[in-house]
C-alpha cells in the first residue's frame, strides 16, 4: 500500500475513534473505566504485533521518565477529549483536538530550538481563527456556561496531545524503541484510567457495555498509531500527517449524516480553516 493509503486508513480510523467516544459519553458511564480498557485492549494488541528485539527498558533514566510523561499525556488528553464530549459537538471536539498540530510547532519552537517560518505563522492564524469561530454556545445561560468550561477542556486535551508528541520525539532522540514508547503509552492509560475511575468517580466496575466499547475503541487506538506509522515508513510527514489529521471533516460528515448535528456556514468556514492549519503545518513532524 502506498503512504497515502494507509494516511486515510488512520484518518478513518480516527473518525471512527472520536464517534465512539461520543457515543460512550452520552450515557452516565465512567470514562475512567473505559479509558483503562482502551488502554489494555490497545497494549495486548501492541505487544502482540511488536517484534521481540524492539522491546527493551531504557537504560537511561531521562529516556523512562520522557517515556512515562509522554503516556501520562496521551492517556490524559483523550480522558479530558471524552469528558468533553459530554457536553459539546463531537465535530468541535475532533476540530479542536486536531489542531494539537499548533501547540507542537509552539512548544518545538520552545524547548527543542524548531524555527517558526511565515507558513507556520500564518498556520497558526488559521488554527486560532477557527477555533474562535467554533467557540459558539448554546443561547441558554446554563448550557451556555457549560459549554464554554467543556470547549476550554478541550483546548487543554489539545494541549497535553502536542505535548504528547514533543515528549515523544525527545525520548526517540534518546534511543527509546517506537514498541517500547507504545506501550508505555498504553500502560498509562490503564493506570490513569483506574486512577480517575476509583479517585475522581468512585466507581470501579466492570459492565458488558463498557467491555465492549473498550475492545472496539482499543482496537481503533491500535489501528489509527500503527497505520500512521506504516504511512510515515512508506513516505514523507508532510503528506501523511496532514491527511491522518484531518479525520474532523469525516466525523462532521457523519455526524450531519445522523442528523446528531447541523451544519452550518460559521462551521463550515471555520473547518476550512483548521483544515488549511493543518495541511500549512505540513512540514512539522509529530
Amino acid at each position: 500500500m502506498t503512504a497515502v493509503a494507509y494516511a486515510c486508513l488512520s484518518l478513518v480510523f480516527a473518525a471512527g475513534l472520536e464517534l465512539s467516544y461520543k457515543q460512550y459519553s452520552s450515557a452516565p458511564r465512567s470514562r475512567g473505566m473505559y479509558v483503562a480498557g482502551i488502554g489494555l485492549v490497545w497494549g495486548v494488541l501492541q505487544l502482540l504485533s511488536a517484534p521481540a528485539d524492539s522491546l527493551a527498558l531504557p537504560a537511561d533514566a531521562v529516556a523512562i521518565a520522557l517515556c512515562v510523561a509522554a503516556g501520562v499525556c496521551v492517556a490524559a488528553s483523550n480522558l479530558l477529549l471524552i469528558e468533553s464530549l459530554t457536553h459539546i459537538d463531537v465535530s468541535l471536539g475532533s476540530t479542536v483536538y486536531r489542531l494539537n498540530t499548533v501547540g507542537v510547532v509552539v512548544l518545538s519552537y520552545l524547548f527543542l530550538g524548531e524555527p517558526l517560518g511565515a507558513n507556520k505563522l500564518t498556520a497558526i492564524a488559521f488554527g486560532v481563527c477557527a477555533a474562535m469561530l467554533l467557540y459558539g454556545a448554546p443561547a441558554g445561560a446554563t448550557s451556555r456556561a457549560l459549554h464554554n468550561a467543556f470547549f476550554w477542556l478541550v483546548v487543554l486535551a489539545s494541549a497535553l496531545r502536542a505535548s504528547f508528541g514533543v515528549l515523544s520525539k525527545a525520548a526517540l532522540t534518546y534511543g527509546v524503541s517506537l514498541s517500547t514508547l507504545l506501550l508505555a503509552g498504553a500502560l498509562c492509560w490503564v493506570i490513569g484510567g483506574l486512577s480517575y475511575a476509583w479517585l475522581r468517580e468512585r466507581r470501579v466496575r466492570i459492565t458488558a457495555a463498557k467491555l465492549g466499547y473498550s475492545v472496539v475503541s482499543g482496537t481503533l487506538v491500535f489501528l489509527v498509531v500503527n497505520t500512521l506509522i506504516l504511512g510515515l515508513q512508506e513516505g514523507a510527514a508532510s503528506t501523511v500527517i496532514p491527511i491522518a489529521n484531518l479525520s474532523f471533516v469525516v466525523v462532521l460528515i457523519v455526524s450531519v449524516a445522523l442528523r446528531t448535528e447541523r451544519l452550518t456556514g460559521r462551521k463550515a468556514f471555520a473547518l476550512a480553516l483548521a483544515g488549511g492549519c493543518i495541511w500549512m503545518m505540513s512540514s512539522v513532524q509529530v
